[in-house]
């Protein structure tokens, strides 16, 4: 095997972060260098950027992309960053030849090397192309980046593949990560499994609509948070992020006993514990419509699956959100108020089965309901990915 250095990137709605990996026998774990560019870093970046309506990005995905003007310029902020990320990475070991596994969000090309439809950001279909044209210009040594990735598929790779990852040594178990958007994840089996091959029989968290007919998305990841407590609060989402007032100090407010932050942090806890019950439930007995779509016209899901009768080892929370869940570990508030709530819906169920196996001790099963310690899980995945799918070549 030729000396490499593995990078994982990860990119999100306001930067691109990017690690060394390092590969341990047959476990991989992160280093400590790490390297983050904000977009709003570079000339072309516009702090007031409105995206292409999703349903015309939509529609052009088949019939021709036609970048607007808006959409170029902003895109190019986000491929400088990542390409100076990937640079200055490179700079640590520069006899090393590159292997880059990279996961962005977005809907991808037909070649998975460029990103057809963003909702909250720039269409960018040349957006590998033109960061390996940077990376040529700049002399350096590497694999080509055979396709961009999901951060909900990464994050469950990282958990499997990491030396410490919550999905080792595990048959059955459940991720939900929140940053900038919600990530699900699923190891069935002792196998990994993407939503996108289980779609007949159940929906990702984004798809599904909780309360007040907001996405779970809004529930589960930061900026959703921070969504709803703007809402209550009548703070514009604007002035919150000028005073840093994230997920966070909300929690704190809401320790306070501040009314908007109270009823958005109750609002969290709710609809987690319904989601992570409808997962519980829908592996068990199948999907039983709890929920109706954000996307009217989804078709109706299978009753049955070839894992039902499935309980859960592991229900795995990440990222940001299980930053948030692990903080308020020492409240009243969030994890006590989810275990609580777990317990009564699982009750509620009258299975001897899945009472005997989720609750304990009067309570949801802690030793099943756990944080994850791995924070960069989609940057480990992202790098996981690239070695699994070019070990035949190095």
């Amino acid at each position: 095997m030729q000396d490499i250095l593995l990078l994982g990137i990860d990119g999100g709605a306001t930067k691109i972060s990017g690690w060394i990996v390092d590969i341990k026998g047959k476990g991989f774990s992160l280093t400590n260098i790490n390297i983050q560019k904000k977009y709003s870093e570079y000339s072309s970046y516009n702090g007031t950027f409105q995206p292409v309506d999703i349903k015309t990005q939509l529609a052009e995905m088949n019939t021709g992309i036609n970048l607007t003007d808006e959409e170029i310029s902003q895109g190019l902020a986000y491929m400088h960053a990542a390409s100076d990320v990937i640079i200055e990475l490179s700079k640590n070991n520069p006899d090393r030849k590159l292997l880059i596994g990279f996961g962005m969000p977005g809907l991808k090309t037909v070649d998975k090397r460029g990103i057809s439809a963003l909702a909250n950001g720039p269409r960018m279909p040349k957006f590998v192309e033109f960061i390996e044209g940077k990376l040529r210009n700049a002399k350096i040594d590497f694999y080509p980046i055979s396709h961009l990735g999901s951060d909900a598929d990464y994050c469950g790779i990282g958990e499997e593949y990491d030396i410490s990852g919550s999905f080792k040594g595990v048959e059955y178990a459940y991720y939900l990560g929140g940053g900038t958007g919600v990530a699900d994840a699923m190891k069935l089996n002792g196998k990994l499994i993407t939503f996108d091959n289980m779609k007949t029989w159940i929906a990702k968290a984004w798809e599904m609509k909780g309360a007040s007919d907001l996405s779970f998305e809004r529930y589960a990841s930061a900026g959703g948070i921070q969504y709803i407590y703007s809402i209550k609060s009548g703070v514009p989402v604007e002035q919150l992020n000028e005073q840093g007032i994230y997920p966070p100090q909300i929690l704190h407010r809401a320790i306070a006993n501040e009314s908007s932050a109270l009823e958005t942090i109750n609002e969290v806890s709710k609809n987690l514990s319904i989601l992570i019950f409808e997962r519980i439930l829908t592996l068990y007995s199948g999907y039983s419509g709890l929920f109706e779509f954000i996307n009217a016209a989804k078709p109706k899901l299978k009753k049955n699956h070839s894992f039902r009768g499935t309980l859960l080892d592991k229900i795995v929370i990440g990222q940001r959100l299980g930053d948030l869940l692990k903080e308020s570990q020492s409240t009243t508030l969030l994890w006590k108020d989810i275990l609580v709530n777990l317990k009564t819906l699982i009750e509620d169920t009258n299975n001897e089965k899945l009472i005997e196996h989720y609750l304990k001790n009067e309570i949801f099963n802690t030793d099943i309901l756990t944080i994850s310690g791995l924070r960069e899980a989609p940057a480990i995945g992202a790098a996981v990915d690239a070695f699994l799918s070019n070990k035949n070549n190095l």
